[in-house]
């Protein structure tokens, strides 16, 4: 008989050997007071939503006469360059949101800009013209509504996309914009590359409409409420549309949307906003149904102790849950560190539960922010195991026509030109004629500038004279969905 003698004990020795080490941090609020324009600013008028609202950055004058010398002449006239040939989204950044950018630079030397040029924050609120991607700046087939959401409209900014839950766009205005915003093609103002499209409708007969609608459609059970954003829609008016969706007894999941979670604490720690969804979570819980909120976190700055107060009072107040739902973004959150550090610092410290991390759409602009599928499907492989499982965010790709996919749901994948396929299971509104949408295969495309030499040239050739080389544009043609 063979006796097994297990080795004496050493130690753990992979724990101080990990590739990511935990190390609990407290959160931090940064101190306003560095920046020259809020040098008497009040607590009291920096804990006010409307203050906040008030002093929010809405063009270059505004953030000199916050930050003034500390940052140098290039920057603003990188900033306004951008705004001018670039910029999907204008300029809107709470106070709360620029706080955060370089929050450890009060003794810099030599000013901010560096630090400002550097920041994670900075890169999407305050994007500049020397972070576009200069050749390929947008990608061939990028598109201002990449989501198609609007063709999926069953009644105006009633997205009715999967089979049972449906997204209603209940404004087209937020308290921040922020550069990689998916719906650039509808929110906030126009600017000088980008002419918006607009609601229509009355907001009182957009809302009776989307309530019709739904009432009318027993299916859906899961009602997305959005715009924009929800913290900018009045609270009597979001409240008395939340208690018609829960006199809807098909309806089972409320999801509130709010950026403002993180960019503007100050109004969900109002107590006439606490106290209606007080109201209404107690209404949803006798119903049985669940009722949350959504945010958009897509860095650990972000996570702050006005933030951590404001998720605390909504649970406190009844909600399900609190949940994020970031963006990947080069420069922001592309290592596995930059996720760790966020996800841990929600789902630990502020009572967020880090939900899933979406691949950044393909939006005009934007290629200088998107990562490859390769990068994001390493990036979930590397987060495993650090995190509950519960708190242990999906990395999705929104392909269009297609919807929500785990970035390892790729049906295959040629990592040389940069385009991957994938299929679904169910169909759209779109494709109600269409036999063969379940059996078809949808692309979705990596940064061209993030391929191979060999796959860059491919598509500059089938870009600048797609007819004349051998197959390029019948390839090109059979990777666009149909029919």
């Amino acid at each position: 008989m063979t006796t097994f003698v297990s080795p004496a004990p050493t130690g753990y020795a992979g724990a101080t050997d990990q590739p990511y080490t935990y190390e609990r941090r407290s959160l931090y609020e940064p101190d306003w007071r560095r920046y020259p324009g809020w040098a008497d600013v009040s607590r009291a008028q920096w804990c006010d939503p409307q203050w906040q609202r008030a002093h929010s950055v809405k063009n270059i004058r505004q953030l000199r006469a916050v930050v003034g010398g500390l940052l140098d002449e290039r920057f603003y006239d990188d900033l306004a360059a951008d705004q001018e040939q670039r910029a999907t989204m204008s300029m809107l950044v709470p106070p709360q949101v620029l706080n955060t950018i370089a929050p450890h630079g009060a003794q810099a030397r030599g000013g901010l800009t560096d630090l400002f040029y550097a920041d994670p924050i900075r890169r999407y609120m305050l994007p500049v013209l020397s972070d576009r991607e200069s050749h390929w700046c947008s990608h061939p087939y990028a598109e201002r509504d990449s989501l198609h959401e609007s063709e999926m409209w069953v009644v105006e900014g009633l997205t009715h996309r999967y089979p049972t839950k449906v997204l209603a766009e209940l404004l087209s205005t937020c308290p921040q914009y922020c550069g990689h915003c998916t719906r650039m093609d509808l929110i906030g103002n126009s600017t000088p590359t980008i002419d918006k499209a607009r609601l229509t409708l009355k907001p009182v007969d957009r809302y009776d409409r989307m309530l019709e609608y739904l009432r009318a459609t027993p299916t859906v059970r899961d009602v997305v409420v959005s715009g924009g954003d929800v913290a900018n829609v009045p609270w009597p008016r979001l409240e008395a549309f939340v208690r018609q969706l829960l006199d809807i007894e098909t309806i089972r999941d409320i999801r509130l949307a709010s950026k403002a979670l993180a960019d503007l604490p100050q109004h969900w720690l109002q107590a006439g906003v606490l106290d209606g969804v007080r109201r209404v979570a107690h209404l949803a819980a006798a119903r049985g149904v669940n009722l949350a909120l959504h945010t958009h976190i897509n860095h650990v700055q972000s996570v702050t102790p006005l933030v951590e107060q404001a998720t605390r009072g909504l649970l406190d107040a009844g909600l399900r849950d609190v949940r994020n739902q970031g963006v990947l973004l080069r420069g922001v959150n592309d290592t596995s560190a930059d996720l760790l550090d966020l996800c841990l610092a929600l789902q630990g410290e502020a009572h967020i539960l880090p939900y899933y991390f979406y691949m950044c759409d393909m939006i005009p602009h934007s290629e200088h922010w998107r990562v490859a599928l390769w990068e994001a499907q390493q990036l979930q492989l590397e987060i495993m195991g650090y995190l509950p499982g519960f708190a242990t965010p999906r990395i999705v790709c929104d392909v269009p026509f297609v919807g929500k996919r785990w970035v390892h749901q790729v049906v295959y994948y040629d990592r040389i030109r940069g385009i991957s396929h994938w299929n679904k299971n169910y169909r759209t509104g779109l494709d109600e004629s269409d036999v063969d949408a379940l059996n078809r295969v949808y692309p979705y495309y990596d940064p061209i500038y993030t391929l191979p030499q060999s796959g860059q040239n491919w598509w500059r050739r089938a870009c600048e004279d797609p007819v004349a080389t051998t197959d390029d544009a019948s390839v090109i043609a059979s990777m666009r969905p149909g029919p």
